[in-house]
């Protein structure tokens, strides 16, 4: 099925040009987490939930402080998060090696087990859009995405992927 997106102007850096990037980020962000909606209520977890199980299991031993930074959270809202993951067996905690002061985070069996379940949700979306954008687009759409982030941001995801190479 061919995108029924209008091209890009040659005048993109226009205020109506980045008004509808600005709604596509909305929309698409919106549609891609309503990806993951129904498996989350069935266990009665949220976003919130999601997003930590998202990035401990990207980065196993992930300590608490760089998820914190990662998921842009309080404390206290990781915290209970966390509790909530911990309570139900899908997180454990260690303390470092190098630092006894770090507390470290990974997926247990069953913690694996629920990312992945709701992984495969994102990931039929992600693949059904890629595979309709093509190669070329799907680098732009990374290149614009990356320069929205601060170069904090961007350097925590360039970590993720070489973590995954």
């Amino acid at each position: 099925m061919a995108s029924n997106a209008p091209p890009a102007s040659p005048l993109f850096l226009r205020e109506t040009e980045i008004r509808r990037g600005i709604e596509l980020l909305f929309f698409a962000h919106a549609e891609l987490m309503r990806s993951g909606d129904a498996l989350l209520e069935e266990y009665g977890l949220g976003r919130a939930h999601h997003r930590a199980l998202y990035f401990i299991a990207r980065k196993p031993g992930l300590a608490i402080g760089d998820l914190m930074a990662l998921l842009g959270v309080t404390k206290q809202s990781l915290g209970r998060v966390l509790g909530e993951l911990e309570e139900r067996d899908w997180i454990e905690r260690e303390r470092g090696q190098r630092d006894r002061r770090q507390i470290l985070v990974r997926l247990t069996k069953s913690g694996e087990k629920l990312e992945a379940e709701l992984f495969a949700a994102f990931r039929a979306k992600m693949i059904a859009s890629y595979g309709e954008a093509g190669p070329a687009a799907v680098t732009g759409f990374w290149t614009v995405l990356e320069k929205l982030l601060t170069d904090d941001m961007r350097d925590r995801a360039a970590e993720l992927a070489r973590h995954e190479r």
